[in-house]
C-alpha cells in the first residue's frame, strides 16, 4: 500500500510538469533543499541496493493534501490555462499531485509522557483546470505511537467534522445518509490517509487535524518529535505569497518540580514559566516551509527518585462515576545503585513470512543487544517456526567469545521457512529461566504472525507465573515485539502485561532494528522490581491499569492509573526490590488536581489495556465499556468507527457524542439523511481502519510477509486479461505489451486507438479503467 502511494505521487509530480504558471514564475519559484527526513529515507533505500529511480521516498513527512487525478487531461493551471495537448487514457490508481500549501500552524500540549498535537493548514487545488473537479487525499503522518483524534475539513461552503460512533451506529448512519467512502487507512502504521470527494479546481481547502503521540523518555529527558518537514513541491509559486509558520507549545509535567529546557529545532520564545509548567511560541515569515520536524526536549529537575499520586473527579457527564487516580514514579538522574544481573532469552519467529529484511533486521538487533550485556549476565536464543531450535541447551555467559558463536549460529541456522507455533518455544524459555536467583529474567518474544491458541498461551503464562511467585523471587518478564499488522498486538500486549514486561512494535521492516534495540534497552535497565502499592485495601472498589505493576527502569517514569470508590488515603506506600535484593519503601503524597486533563492523558493507555483484556475474556460488557470510553474521550478504538459529518458552512456542527447517543436512542439518525444529494454533500465514512485489529490468521498461514496487503487489486494488465474472453486473449496480450506495462515510457495514439477498438468490441466496462503510463510531460 505504501509502495503504491509513493508510485502514485511520483506519477503526480510528472503530471504536474504540465502546469504553466506564467513567464516570470520559474524565476520566482523558491528553491528548497530536500527535507532531512526524506534524506534519511533515501539513504535507507540506497543501503538496500535500490535503483536510482526508487531512492527518493515520496511518503509524506508532514500533513499533506493531494489531488487525486484519474484523467490527466484535467491537469492544468485553473488561473492561466496552458492548452496542453490532450493526453489519452486514465490513471488507475489515480495519480497523486501534492497541492501547494498556504498556511501551517502547529499546537502541541504535553503532559506526563503524552502529547496532543493539533495542525491547521490551507491548500489550493492549483493543478486542476477550472470547471473540473477531483477528489483530494489528506495524509497525516504522526510521531511516536501516534493515534488520529479528530478531523475538520472546510472547502467551498462545505464543512466536515469527525465523530466517533459504535460500528453499528456508524453503519446505520452511513446507510441512512448514503455516505460516501473516505477510504481511511494507515500507511506503515503511522501515516493516516483519507479522501474528500469532488473539490473544484482552484478551490482552497482548510484542514484541521489532531492526534496524540508519546514523548520518548530516556537519559532523564522527555523528547518530542512532530512531523513538520515539507518537501519543496508544496511551496506555492510566486514572490508575493506570504508564508507564515506558527508553533505553540505548552508543557504541564503534572509534577511540582522545575522544568529544564534542553533543545528545540525551531527558535522558540518562552511565554510563561511556573513550577511544573512552561509555554513557548514560534512565528516566522519564511521563503519556504519548514524542512525539519519540530523537535523539543526537556527534563524534570531532580537527582533522586521521586513520585506522587494525582486524584481527579470525573467530569460532569462522564459515564464512569468513579474517581480517577494516577501514580507516577520517576527514577531521577542520580542512580548510583547496582544494576540487576540479567538472564535473557530471545524467542524469535523464523516462519516463512519473516524472510528477508524482517529477519535480517531482527538478527542485527539481537546481536547489538547481546553486546550491551555484561559478562556476568547470561543469555540464550530460541528460534521457532513449526519446529524449535536452541542456540544452547543451557544459559550461556555473555562473554565476547560466546557472542561471536551466537552471531555465527544466527547466520547459519536462522532461515525463514515453515509455519508459526509460539507455545513450545515459550515453554522452553520459561524452563530455562526457572532456576534464576538474584537477577532479572527476561524473555523477548519476536513474531510477525497470529496463532490460534493465543488465549491458551496467556493462560499458561499466568499459571506458570502464579506457581513460581514467592515473596523474594523475580518471575520472568516477557517482553513482546510485533512486526507488521498480521500479528495480534493485543495478545502480545496481554503477555507483557501479565508478566510485568514491555511491548513494542514495528509496522515496517526498516524500523525493526532500532525499535527492537530500544525495547531491549528499556526492559533491561531495571532499577526496581516487584513494586506494589499499599494503603488501598480499604477502598470500596479499585480498578488498576495495568493490573500488574511494571518495574521501574532507569530511562522512563512509571505510570499506573485507574478508578476507585471510597476515601483515598492522604499518602500511598510504595515498596519494591533493589538489585541487591534489599527492600525499598517510600510514602507518596496524594494531591488533587483540576488543571490537568488526566482523563485524556491516560485514555489511550487505558483503552489499549482494556481492549487486550476484552480480547482475552471475550466479554461483551467490557467491549461496550471500551466503546463508550472511546466515544467519550475522542480516542479511536477497535470497537468504534469514524465518520465525517457534513454541514453547510454557517450551520451549527453536530453536537457531542452524548447528543449523538440521544439521537440514536430516539431513532433519529435519519434526521441526518441527505437523500439523493450529490456526493459532495454527503457524510464521509472513514470506517474502522483506525484500529490495528486482532491479527490475521489467514495471512499467517499463507506466510504473507508483513507490509504485503491482502486482497490487493490486480494491476491493469491483469484486469485486461481477466476481462477479455478467452478467444480474445491473444489480442489482449498484444495490447498489454504495447500500452500497459509500466516500463513503457509514454502513451502512443496508436495504442489508444487500439484500446478503444478492443473495449468497444468486447463491450467490457473493465477495459475502460486501465492504467496508462503518463509521461507526456517528459
Amino acid at each position: 500500500m505504501a509502495g503504491e502511494f509513493e508510485t502514485s505521487v511520483a506519477y503526480g509530480l510528472k503530471l504536474s510538469k504540465r502546469i504553466y504558471y506564467g513567464k516570470q514564475s520559474a524565476a520566482a519559484a523558491p528553491a528548497a533543499p530536500t527535507p532531512p527526513e526524506m534524506v534519511r529515507q533515501m539513504s535507507r533505500r540506497s543501503s538496500t541496493g535500490g535503483g536510482s529511480d526508487q531512492q527518493i521516498s515520496y511518503l509524506p513527512t508532514a500533513v499533506t493534501v493531494y489531488a487525486m487525478v484519474s484523467e490527466p487531461e484535467a491537469v492544468d493551471n485553473p488561473d492561466v490555462p496552458s492548452y496542453q495537448p490532450y493526453v489519452h487514457g486514465r490513471c488507475d490508481p489515480p495519480a497523486l499531485i501534492p497541492l501547494h500549501m498556504y498556511g501551517a500552524e502547529l499546537e502541541v500540549d504535553c503532559c506526563l509522557d503524552h502529547a496532543r498535537v493539533g495542525f491547521a493548514g490551507r491548500w489550493r487545488v492549483h493543478c486542476v483546470k477550472t470547471g473540473r473537479t477531483c477528489d483530494c487525499r489528506v495524509a497525516v503522518p504522526m510521531g511516536e505511537k501516534g493515534t488520529i483524534l479528530s478531523v475538520e475539513v472546510e472547502v467551498t461552503g462545505r464543512l466536515y467534522h469527525s465523530r466517533l460512533m459504535t460500528a453499528d451506529d456508524a453503519d446505520e448512519l452511513s446507510k441512512a445518509s448514503k455516505a460516501v467512502g473516505g477510504d481511511g487507512q494507515y500507511l506503515k502504521g503511522n501515516i493516516y490517509t483519507f479522501r474528500i470527494p469532488q473539490i473544484a479546481g482552484g478551490s482552497m481547502i482548510s484542514v484541521k487535524v489532531s492526534w496524540s503521540q508519546k514523548l520518548v523518555c530516556g537519559g532523564g529527558q522527555f523528547s518530542l518529535d512532530v512531523p513538520f518537514s515539507f518537501p519543496s513541491f508544496v511551496n506555492p509559486i510566486g514572490t508575493r505569497i506570504c508564508r507564515r509558520e506558527k508553533i505553540m507549545l505548552n508543557v504541564n509535567s503534572g509534577i511540582d518540580k522545575e522544568i529544564s529546557f534542553k533543545s528545540s529545532s525551531h527558535g522558540l520564545t518562552e511565554l510563561r514559566r511556573e513550577v511544573g509548567k512552561i509555554g513557548f511560541s514560534y512565528e516566522a515569515q519564511v521563503n519556504t516551509w519548514s524542512i525539519s520536524n519540530f523537535s523539543f526536549s526537556y527534563s524534570v529537575c531532580s537527582a533522586d527518585l521521586f513520585g506522587g499520586v494525582l486524584l481527579q473527579s470525573p467530569f460532569l457527564r462522564d459515564f464512569e462515576e468513579r474517581q480517577m487516580f494516577c501514580l507516577h514514579l520517576f527514577p531521577g538522574t542520580n542512580q548510583p545503585r547496582k544494576a540487576f544481573r540479567k538472564e535473557v532469552v530471545f524467542v524469535v519467529d523464523i516462519s516463512g513470512s519473516m524472510k528477508g529484511d524482517p529477519l535480517e533486521n531482527t538478527k542485527n538487533a539481537i546481536l547489538s543487544s547481546l553486546y550491551k550485556l555484561n559478562q556476568e549476565d547470561s543469555f540464550n536464543i530460541i528460534a521457532f517456526n513449526r519446529e524449535m531450535y536452541l542456540f544452547s541447551p543451557l544459559m550461556e555467559p555473555a562473554t565476547p567469545e560466546t557472542i561471536v558463536k551466537a552471531n555465527q549460529w544466527l547466520n547459519d541456522k536462522l532461515l525463514a521457512e515453515g509455519g508459526t507455533n509460539i507455545l513450545p518455544p515459550l515453554q522452553q524459555a520459561m524452563k530455562l529461566l526457572a532456576e534464576t536467583t538474584n537477577s532479572i529474567p527476561l524473555i523477548f518474544l519476536v513474531t510477525d504472525g497470529t496463532v490460534e491458541d493465543e488465549r491458551d498461551i496467556c493462560s499458561f503464562v499466568k499459571a506458570s507465573l502464579a506457581s513460581e511467585a514467592t515473596g523474594t523471587s523475580i518471575s520472568p518478564r516477557i517482553c513482546t515485539f510485533g512486526i507488521g499488522s498480521y500479528c495480534n498486538h493485543y495478545f502480545l500486549q496481554m503477555l507483557a502485561q501479565v508478566s510485568k514486561g514491555h511491548f513494542d512494535c514495528a509496522f515496517d521492516a526498516d524500523s525493526v532494528d532500532s525499535q527492537l534495540q530500544r525495547l531491549f534497552t528499556t526492559a533491561s535497565s531495571v532499577l526496581m522490581a516487584n513494586i506494589s502499592m499499599d494503603c488501598l485495601e480499604h477502598l470500596d472498589s479499585l480498578e488498576l491499569l495495568p493490573s500488574s505493576i511494571p518495574d521501574l527502569t532507569t530511562g522512563a517514569p512509571l505510570l499506573v492509573s485507574g478508578r476507585y470508590d471510597g476515601i483515598f488515603p492522604e499518602s500511598v506506600k510504595v515498596t519494591g526490590t533493589w538489585a541487591d535484593m534489599t527492600k525499598f519503601t517510600m510514602d507518596l503524597k496524594v494531591k488533587r488536581t483540576k488543571d490537568l486533563p488526566l482523563d485524556r492523558v491516560l485514555a489511550r493507555r487505558q483503552i489499549d489495556l482494556l481492549t487486550a483484556t476484552t480480547w482475552l475474556s471475550q466479554s461483551k460488557e467490557l467491549q461496550e465499556k471500551v466503546a463508550k470510553m472511546s466515544i467519550q474521550k475522542g480516542i479511536p478504538s477497535e470497537y468504534t468507527s469514524m465518520i465525517l459529518i457534513y454541514t453547510d458552512k454557517g450551520e451549527k456542527p453536530p453536537e457531542t457524542h452524548l447528543v449523538m447517543e440521544v439521537f440514536s436512542k430516539l431513532n433519529s439518525l435519519k434526521s441526518l439523511q441527505l437523500g439523493t444529494e450529490s456526493a459532495e454533500k454527503q457524510n464521509i465514512y472513514l470506517g474502522s481502519s483506525l484500529g490495528i485489529g486482532f491479527g490475521n490468521l489467514v495471512a499467517t498461514a499463507r506466510n504473507t510477509p508483513p507490509g504485503t496487503e491482502e486482497g490487493k487489486q490486480p494491476d491493469a494488465a491483469a484486469k485486461l486479461v481477466n476481462a477479455a474472453s478467452s478467444c480474445c486473449g491473444v489480442v489482449a496480450d498484444r495490447l498489454c505489451s504495447m500500452c500497459f506495462i509500466r516500463a513503457c515510457s509514454h502513451t502512443s495514439n496508436q495504442c489508444s486507438i487500439l484500446a478503444s477498438q478492443i473495449c468497444a468490441a468486447l463491450a467490457c466496462f473493465e477495459c475502460i479503467s486501465f492504467c496508462y503510463e503518463i509521461c507526456a510531460c517528459e
